[in-house]
């Protein structure tokens, strides 16, 4: 696939990137040249392949999950200029 010089100036501004003029052509190369790398990697057949965290055989390490804090709502809203029925107030910003 190949990107044009308009294509790469409107993925820079999209991106919030200043690229000069003279740059463009150098941009617009090098995101056909990634486009074309994915294209390569599209192309490979991975049917039963297992998805991998390393290229070490491993496990992830697990823990339990549990609360470990909480049961404070009081306390927390004590602290707050403005609370109602167990929550924070704040104004209204959308009107």
């Amino acid at each position: 696939m190949s990107i044009d010089i308009e294509t790469a100036a409107r993925v820079a501004k999209l991106a919030r990137i200043r690229v000069e003029e003279d740059a463009l052509p150098a941009l617009a190369q090098e995101f056909s040249n990634i486009l074309g790398f994915i294209e390569q990697l599209n192309e490979v057949d991975v049917e039963g392949v297992e998805p991998m965290v390393s290229v070490e055989p491993m496990r992830l390490k697990r823990r339990q999950d549990g609360v470990t804090d909480g049961g404070m709502q009081d306390k927390i809203l004590s602290n707050a200029p403005d609370a109602r029925e167990g929550f924070f107030a704040v104004p209204k910003v959308v009107e």
